[in-house]
């Protein structure tokens, strides 16, 4: 097994008294053991969310794509796998109109949702409670494919503008997201970067995210159909409605980009497209690496939610009326509610941003009757804070362990694959790299402009000094901390000035940084100086006759 060296002898057993083969183990146990008990007597399944199975502890790493219609989730999708996968459809009208987990199989096939609520190997039991007009809407698209071999893939309905299409659902749109939102690695936002606009249903659908920000991720899509100046606008009015729906201190992180494989319309940004399609897949690679810390991250939240769902319970129960006028304290209670909540978070030291949405537990509680709710149990909650004090130390421990002795777990296949190697790599042929594969020294080509240059600057013995390489190089208008790490590249020979070839070789490279490349630590061989080559040949019968 992977994840061997904890395996001590059978029977090997942690400090705890308590056996964790992997850290998947160690969630489940410590879910299963210490939170379900409180889950379960306060009834945070009927108000929250279900209980935790075996298949949320051990699925791969989930993306979800949320975006309005049109704007290009299957299309992304596509892209990332470069095949197209079962049951899509793509089109101009608002052609998803279900969600689709797209999942590795060994073989191509749709699963109905009816047939996938009861498989227990996926993670999708518990969707069973959204009922038949949800399972109608929701299939698994299984193929074989190297990139779903190590995430799966949530394609969502296109949301539309305006309120036509709330009515005509079926379920509860949002809450099903709010479901996913809780269960996934990675949500991804799609905007339409030529027609941007966030109608409701989509900022009902982003609220449904709260709490979930670490993992939202924003993709503005279709960007080489509007020009910089536009883009500029569209990227400042995304930023602007982001900023009033989602409540974060932190900017959320926005690819710009054409995620897909057409000709770019406007080429214009091109390299700034290049870029952000590479951090982007180097963010979804990293989900593998972090998806037992994702899950770890994902308990510690749900605990603390349960114990400050046992306090409310709890305390409704204390101020209940033992015989008479039950339904009007009742009514009562629930009027108070939100003063119940810093009652609370004065008496326990809880953050206010642990607390449910005040008016949704207002709605549900009117279906319960509180005398029947069970009174506090401190045991249970003692039983959840030293979980959290202790046993989730050890865990990341066992996180960070795994991770030292297993190579990286990477997503690969599809987009993520190969496009890396090959003159069609990022930078290849360009700034730094430029002439890597020709056969003349490329600062050649302008040095006779350089030279001329370099003369007027009153070379002695064919070396200019530092003191008047520095004024030269200053024109450039580059800081100073640029220009010293280009002097350093020059001086090939560490004499504290530079002859001809040298001062040329800093002219190019102050123009590439110019350009907007970026310079490395050590020169590349190709850009050392002819002057300043060994010869390879000569030393070779130089060692030769030493022997």
């Amino acid at each position: 097994s992977m994840f061997s060296w904890v395996k001590q002898e059978q029977g090997g057993r942690n400090k705890e008294g308590e056996m964790y083969q992997t850290v998947t183990e160690g969630l489940q146990t410590l879910y299963t053991k210490k939170l379900l008990p409180l889950e379960e007597t306060y009834l945070f399944h009927d108000f929250h969310s279900p209980a935790l199975e075996g298949a949320d502890f051990q699925s791969k790493p989930m993306v979800l794509l949320v975006g309005q219609y049109s704007t290009g989730k299957t299309t992304f999708i596509r892209y990332l796998l470069e095949q197209d996968f079962p049951g899509m459809r793509i089109g101009p009208e608002p052609t998803t109109d279900g969600f689709i987990a797209v999942m590795h199989g060994e073989t191509e096939g749709v699963v109905p949702g009816n047939a996938l609520v009861v498989d227990p190997k996926k993670p999708f039991r518990k969707l069973n409670a959204f009922g038949n007009s949800f399972l109608n809407s929701f299939i698994c698209s299984q193929m074989p494919n190297q990139v779903l071999q190590s995430i799966s893939i949530i394609d969502t309905p296109g949301i539309l503008s305006g309120e036509k299409q709330r009515i005509s659902r079926g379920y509860d749109f949002a809450e099903v997201l709010r479901w996913f939102g809780e269960r996934v690695d990675r949500i991804i936002l799609l905007f339409d970067a030529h027609k941007l606009d966030i109608s409701d249903e989509f900022s009902e659908a982003i609220k449904a995210f709260k709490g979930q920000d670490d993992k939202i991720r924003v993709v503005l899509n279709k960007a080489d159909q509007v020009d910089t100046q536009q883009l500029m606008r569209v990227y400042g009015a995304l930023m602007w409605s982001l900023g009033k729906v989602i409540n974060t201190p932190e900017v959320v992180r926005v690819y710009l980009g054409s995620f897909w494989a057409k000709p770019l319309q406007n080429t214009e940004n091109r390299r700034l497209f290049e870029a952000e399609s590479q951090d982007l897949f180097r963010d979804i690679q990293s989900l593998p690496r972090n998806a037992a810390l994702r899950k770890l991250n994902d308990l510690i939240k749900r605990a603390r939610l349960a114990k400050v769902h046992a306090y409310i319970i709890s305390y409704l129960k204390k101020e209940m009326p033992s015989l008479f006028g039950r339904e009007k304290k009742k009514e009562e209670l629930i009027m108070r509610l939100p003063e119940i909540y810093i009652t609370l978070q004065r008496e326990h030291h809880i953050s206010p941003g642990d607390f449910p949405n005040v008016t949704k537990m207002q709605d549900m509680l009117q279906h319960y009757d509180f005398s029947k709710f069970p009174s506090l149990k401190m045991k249970l909650i003692e039983s959840v804070d030293k979980m959290l004090a202790t046993k989730i130390a050890v865990l990341m421990a066992m996180i960070r362990e795994e991770e030292s002795k297993l190579p990286p777990a990477m997503v690969s296949g599809g987009a993520f694959e190969g496009s890396e190697d090959g003159p069609f790599g990022r930078g290849y042929g360009e700034g730094i790299s430029a002439g890597a594969d020709a056969d003349d020294w490329i600062v050649s080509r302008d040095k006779h402009r350089y030279d001329e240059i370099f003369y007027t600057l009153m070379p002695v013995n064919g070396k200019i000094t530092g003191v008047n390489a520095k004024k030269e190089m200053m024109n450039s208008r580059l800081p100073n901390t640029v220009l010293g790490k280009i002097w350093k590249l020059a001086d090939c020979d560490q004499d504290g000035m530079l002859d001809d070839e040298e001062f040329a070789l800093a002219q190019h490279l102050i123009q590439i940084k110019l350009e907007g490349y970026e310079l490395p630590n050590e020169l590349p061989n190709h850009l050392v100086p002819p002057a300043h080559r060994k010869n390879p040949t000569a030393d070779a019968l130089y060692n030769h006759t030493e022997d």
